[in-house]
């Protein structure tokens, strides 16, 4: 089967410049799941769900079908990286406490995802989809964001991104769902952490590669002097979204 790669090329990029889920997330859903033996990250991408995971877990099963993302993830002995797709997994039947995706429900077959999830979860397993799309700092750094967002690197964006700026709200959920409190996602970065994130964009590297130039260059001048001191940290953030339920 093969998969739609926005990221493998610039997996190291990507690795260091996303945003940090909360803490209070993991340890929700972890306090939802039957047992904390073991949680499955699909479409893990570089880990960054898998270390939160493997800190409340007995046993990470971290799953990719990108071998240039698993070869960038963070090691840990809990954690065990396999290059596969999410809708065909090497997991055994019923031998999963949690099914997270977090930032790539959107790349799935879902109904051939769903059809897997029931297949691993356990009896009263939990799933849960989360994302975050366009993210804020202020007025003035906003602008020369959305210009690049919009008119630089709108060409650029997949069709899938359509599903991640709604939220995942018109995707099926075919589980009985649980009561999730409101988590939010939020980081403070100086002006080269928030940069690299913009580059980190798969729509970014889309148009280096199609254009051969940096879109971010285009808007740098203009943010540095919205940002002000390149050093100060700015509050940035995500509207974030999450499905959570059960079986």
């Amino acid at each position: 089967m093969t998969f739609k790669d926005h990221f493998s090329a610039h997996a190291a990029i990507y690795r260091e410049a996303r945003p940090q889920y909360p803490p209070a997330l993991y340890d929700f859903l972890a306090g939802q799941a039957p047992s904390r033996e073991r949680a499955w990250d699909a479409g893990c991408g570089n880990g960054q769900a898998s270390v939160d995971l493997a800190a409340r877990f007995d046993e990470v099963i971290a799953t990719d079908p990108s071998a240039e993302q698993i070869a960038n993830a963070a090691a840990r002995a809990n954690i065990h990286y396999r290059v596969e797709a999410a809708e065909r997994s090497s997991l055994a039947d019923g031998s999963v406490d949690l099914v997270c995706v977090a930032q790539a429900l959107h790349w799935f077959d879902i109904a051939r995802f769903h059809t897997e999830v029931r297949r691993v979860l356990k009896p009263r397993g939990v799933v849960a989809f989360w994302s975050y799309a366009d993210c804020r700092v202020d007025e003035p750094v906003d602008a020369s964001k959305d210009r690049l967002y919009n008119d630089l690197t709108g060409p650029y964006w997949p069709p899938e991104r359509a599903l991640v700026e709604t939220g995942y709200a018109s995707l099926p959920f075919p589980f009985e769902r649980i009561a999730t409190p409101v988590f939010e996602l939020c980081m403070h970065w100086n002006l080269g952490q928030y940069l690299a994130y913009l580059r980190s964009w798969s729509a970014s590297q889309r148009y280096i590669r199609a254009l051969d130039h940096d879109p971010v260059a285009l808007v740098e001048s203009d943010l540095r002097a919205a940002w002000g001191d390149p050093g100060r940290e700015h509050e940035v953030r995500w509207d974030f979204h999450l499905h959570c339920g059960r079986i």
